[in-house]
């Protein structure tokens, strides 16, 4: 039984040297990772990128060293000058990746926290040298046309680093109180000139209705001047006739307006008498 026991001691000891071994000389690239390996027997890193899954190593000769090749976002943050001297802040957003095939190289440069020593650098430079070239009011009304430009700047800057970019965008810009407070008052002084203009429209207008109206009225006169000479004084007449029974209408629709008949005797043909009378 002790023999039984011993055996099945040495058989279990060997196996988890076995596995420990083993274990030693396996290692697993994740899926989005890429691995390149140090050699200490071979002249260091070896250029071949070794891709996702389990592969085999040899202990403390070869050492792999991972490294994420998925695309991140990453947001530079920069206070530049424009080329009318005002200050501006600015946030660039770029998606980045290392490139696959050149991972033995950026590790050699650069290491594993390539990206923070490229990106912060390469962005500040490419986002000062650019908005230069721009004045403030420009950076407004062509901020495609800036965007476009850091685009491919950063592209080919990125590109000298084994980076590759994906996207960049512009996602923030703001000028220094001074000039905001300057746009606030010429927005403002844009609006007053505006008003006045619409004053000095609307004044044109009534200058030219109130010459209408007159010129309406001379016309009207002249026309009735012309009756007159043509038809004598009936055309006075007919005005007097009008306004008596306009007088006579509003009179007969009014409560308090008393009418008198003439009373006197004689030859005289007198009208009655109008009065009106307070109900209060």
């Amino acid at each position: 039984m002790d023999k039984t026991l011993r055996a099945f001691g040495n058989v279990s000891g060997a196996i988890a040297v076995g596995a420990a071994t083993l274990n030693t000389c396996l290692y697993n690239v994740d899926g989005g990772e890429r691995a390149v390996m140090f050699d200490s027997l071979r002249g260091g890193i070896m250029q071949q990128v070794i891709g996702e899954g389990t592969h085999i190593l040899i202990p403390f000769i070869q050492r792999p060293i991972v490294m994420d090749v998925r695309t991140k976002p990453r947001e530079i943050p920069s206070v530049t000058g424009t080329k009318d001297l005002q200050m501006v802040n600015i946030k660039m957003r770029i998606l980045w990746r290392p490139v696959v095939e050149e991972l033995p190289i950026l590790y050699q440069e650069l290491g594993t926290d390539f990206d923070e020593r490229v990106l912060p650098s390469i962005g500040n430079e490419v986002l000062k040298s650019v908005v230069a070239q721009y004045n403030a009011e420009e950076l407004l009304s062509k901020r495609g046309e800036v965007s476009d430009r850091v685009k491919r700047e950063m592209i080919k800057r990125a590109r000298n680093f084994h980076l590759t970019l994906d996207d960049v965008a512009i996602t923030h810009l703001t000028f220094g109180r001074e000039f905001t407070k300057a746009i606030e008052m010429k927005q403002v002084a844009y609006q007053e000139a505006e008003r006045q203009q619409w004053v000095v429209l609307r004044a044109e207008q009534e200058r030219q209705a109130v010459v209408t109206r007159a010129e309406g009225e001379a016309e009207a006169a002249n026309i009735i001047t012309k009756a007159m000479e043509l038809t004598g004084n009936a055309i006075v007449e007919v005005r007097r006739i009008d306004a008596a029974k306009e007088i006579a209408g509003k009179l007969a629709n009014s409560r308090n307006v008393v009418y008198l008949p003439n009373q006197g005797g004689g030859g005289g043909s007198g009208g009655g008498l109008l009065l009106g009378l307070d109900t209060k």
